[in-house]
């Protein structure tokens, strides 16, 4: 008869582990160090130290667990602590610049500042607003929205639901190579088309149409990933049924996928919104307020934030609002990023229990 022993020694596989606080205190000595050497050379750029404690803490964090630990699981250390270092690299300077933008933008940004134009306000004088550059933002890409949405999304549903051989192809290809394509390039081509052959002059309605050569192939792509997610036994049951194949895209497909459709469309006007290059070559930009998108100059928010920039000297008054411009853009496409995240939840799939 064989007697059960007990060994109560430790498993080979379980070694000393470091306490779940060492990142930190890792983190914070690195920063130490990066600080003390940037002292003592007389280093005054912030971005040196923060390199250097970066380096630091990858180093210290291979060398401490592979002296606690083991090296087996020092490197995956050493790969989380890159992962952070490149986290921290991407989101400081989104932070550094949200809060430049903040810090300068508030000083003139009021209901006075959002609700008059600039009028008969020069560059160098205090007051005026960007009334009529809101104005214009929301008339081009408005015009911009309503022209790109509806063909992005049938060439979505062609190119998923209906499209084979070479036309799909072509399609696919030109929409792939539009989503390359400069701003710059856009605005040249409805220059030269619209503005110089067919003389229709500068106007609102000539940046839109550039705006909506930008936004077509995003609403196009994005429409399409969504469409291919819905799952073939829908179709299949729907066509099943007897149901006609255009009626069980409308009923059965698009409102399957209208959260991630929605999402993308919102997305697109987001990534428009702050577009300079179409705007400074088609629309011009003016002081004063234009209603009509199709006739004159019209303002815009990135125009202005270029125009009061330019002529600012990098201080004054101009300087002031454009910070202030570019705080409410930026307050603009948050709003619309927010929006494409709450609609997207709010039309995702429900699981039951």
């Amino acid at each position: 008869m064989s007697q059960t022993v007990n060994d109560r020694r430790p498993s080979s596989l379980q070694g000393a582990t470091l306490p779940k606080w060492s990142p930190y205190a890792i983190a914070a000595g690195s920063i130490a160090l990066g600080l003390g050497i940037s002292a003592a050379a007389g280093l005054d750029s912030k971005i040196q130290w923060g390199l250097m404690a970066a380096v630091f803490f990858v180093a210290a964090s291979y060398g401490i667990a592979a002296k606690v630990e083991g090296k087996r699981q020092a490197k995956d250390r050493v790969a989380t602590s890159l992962v952070w270092v490149a986290f921290l690299l991407a989101v400081i300077p989104l932070v550094s610049l949200i809060w430049e933008t903040v810090k300068r933008g508030v000083k003139v940004l009021d209901v006075y500042f959002l609700t008059h134009s600039m009028g008969l306000v020069t560059d160098t004088e205090p007051g005026g607003g960007i009334y009529h550059a809101i104005l214009g933002t929301l008339e081009q890409v408005g015009i911009a929205t309503v022209i790109s949405v509806p063909i992005g999304i049938l060439t979505a549903i062609y190119l998923v639901e209906y499209g084979r051989g070479r036309l799909a192809q072509a399609v696919t290809f030109f929409v792939d190579v539009m989503t390359g394509i400069p701003s710059i390039v856009a605005g040249l081509f409805v220059l030269s088309f619209w503005i110089i052959i067919l003389d229709m002059g500068y106007s609102g309605f000539a940046g839109a149409m550039a705006l909506t050569i930008l936004m077509l192939p995003v609403i196009v792509r994005s429409t399409e990933e969504m469409l291919k997610l819905v799952p073939n036994e829908l179709r299949e049951a729907s066509l099943a049924l007897g149901v006609p194949k255009w009626r069980t895209i409308t009923k059965v497909v698009l409102p399957t996928s209208i959260g991630g459709i929605t999402t993308g469309v919102m997305l697109a006007i987001a990534r428009i919104t702050g577009e300079t290059a179409p705007v400074l070559l088609l629309v011009w930009g003016s002081t004063f307020i234009n209603t009509d998108p199709f006739d004159g100059p019209q303002a815009s928010l990135p125009m202005y934030i270029y125009q009061q920039y330019a002529n600012s000297g990098g201080s004054g008054a101009a300087y002031d609002r454009a910070w202030a411009a570019a705080l409410t853009l930026i307050a603009f496409v948050m709003i619309l990023n927010l929006a494409a995240r709450g609609i997207a939840r709010w039309k995702a799939p429900k699981t039951g229990r």
